[in-house]
């Protein structure tokens, strides 16, 4: 199969299941606070993409999910200058597609998908020799998001290493200027999180392709050459692990960086496997279809997490439960007839006027039991599980 057929496939696949996903999760709390209250990119590209396509979430999380497409054949774009070989490319680009992080990143309303586009250009750009281009999308990503002070301190460490003064002094400028704009949050009392943080690197990645990360990078460092990905991968990784010691660290500002380094993971293995004679090729062959077929395991639950409630004692412990409810709870108000009620819990107001309820009338939607009659009571199930009630009082 040629390789522009394969990275299509990949392409296509990502792009189907991202979609029917939208069908399945509802606006979270976090989400709907940046589509109606918030002020940054983020805010304005879902509201274009509402204003074109109507209040729905299809239309919510498409610019999201487009930015994740092109990221991917990004990352296959800049892994052809690191991988000699077409299925070392198309590797790479698959599991990159298959990460639980970079997908979720796909889907929820939020800056991580437009910063990991962003930094993918920019290496793109960089490596392919378009010099200026790179230096002009650095100043844009300024007014993007807080998080590029990570992108530039990562290249400040990079110019270092290939004595290149003009990117050093753009880079730190760069830097300077962005913790002016936004500022670093050191507030709060000390205290480590460095296991929690390790968790969510865990999550993102899948445990075990997460070790390997980890061993891929070490080795980068003390044994091959390292390039501007490597540098940003590691950089941002480290500095998170540092910050985690002292403090609770906002990964989603770390995290778009880090997962970057899935080409160079990926020349790593095959590096390693190539380099033995076939029959001793056993052991990395079988420790390798193990970690895929796990990462794979983890990328299905991300996108098909209903059927897990049954596990949970307590639903609101299932990892997507804040992405859940919203949408089926004004489904069964508007069978109700009801379009306007008073929400005691904003967070849910908010999440429930994305989709047509507004505050407001007689009656009051609680989510505590006060003797209501039967047909007041509102019951989310998903897979036989009850995960939520909800009661309309007069």
């Amino acid at each position: 199969m040629k390789e522009n057929l394969q990275l299509a496939i990949i392409l296509l696949l990502s792009s189907v299941f991202l979609v029917l996903e939208t069908n399945s999760i509802s606006i979270s709390a976090n989400e709907a606070q940046i589509f109606f209250n918030g002020s940054g990119i983020t805010h304005y590209v879902s509201h274009f993409f509402i204003g074109l396509l109507g209040e729905n979430d299809l239309a919510l999380r498409l610019p999201f999910i487009i930015f994740h497409i092109l990221s991917l054949f990004l990352i296959y774009k800049i892994g052809k200058l690191l991988l000699k070989r077409k299925v070392d490319r198309i590797v790479s680009t698959a599991i990159f597609a298959l990460l639980p992080g970079i997908n979720s990143a796909a889907l929820l309303v939020n800056s991580a998908s437009l910063v990991i586009f962003l930094t993918l250009l920019f290496v793109y750009l960089y490596m392919y020799n378009y010099k200026m281009l790179s230096y002009i999308l650095l100043i844009l990503a300024l007014f993007v998001d807080n998080s590029f002070s990570i992108l530039y301190i990562s290249l400040f460490f990079y110019a270092m290493s290939k004595k290149d003064n003009k990117l050093l002094i753009f880079s730190i400028l760069l830097f300077g200027i962005s913790m002016y704009m936004y500022g670093f949050d050191d507030g709060g009392k000390p205290k480590g999180y460095f296991v929690d943080t390790f968790g969510v690197y865990a999550a993102i990645f899948s445990p075990f392709l997460f070790l390997y990360y980890i061993y891929a990078l070490y080795r980068i460092l003390i044994k091959e050459e390292k390039n501007l990905l490597w540098y940003i991968s590691f950089v941002a990784f480290v500095f998170s692990l540092l910050l985690s010691f002292r403090q609770r660290v906002q990964l989603e500002d770390f995290a778009p960086f880090a997962t970057l380094a899935t080409p160079l993971m990926v020349r790593v293995f095959f590096n390693s496997y190539r380099v033995r004679l076939p029959k001793f090729r056993k052991w990395h062959k079988s420790i390798a279809i193990f970690v895929v077929l796990f990462l794979a395991v983890n990328t299905f639950f991300t996108f098909v997490n209903k059927p897990l409630y049954p596990l949970f004692k307590n639903p609101k412990r299932h990892f997507a439960y804040k992405y859940n409810i919203a949408k089926d709870l004004a489904y069964q108000l508007k069978e109700k007839n009801i379009y306007k009620i008073n929400i005691p819990n904003q967070n849910l107001a908010l999440r429930l006027k994305f989709y047509g309820i507004k505050a407001g009338g007689k009656k009051i939607l609680v989510e505590n039991d006060y003797n209501s009659k039967k047909e007041d009571v509102i019951k989310i199930s998903y897979y036989g599980t009850i995960v939520a009630k909800f009661y309309i009082m007069d």
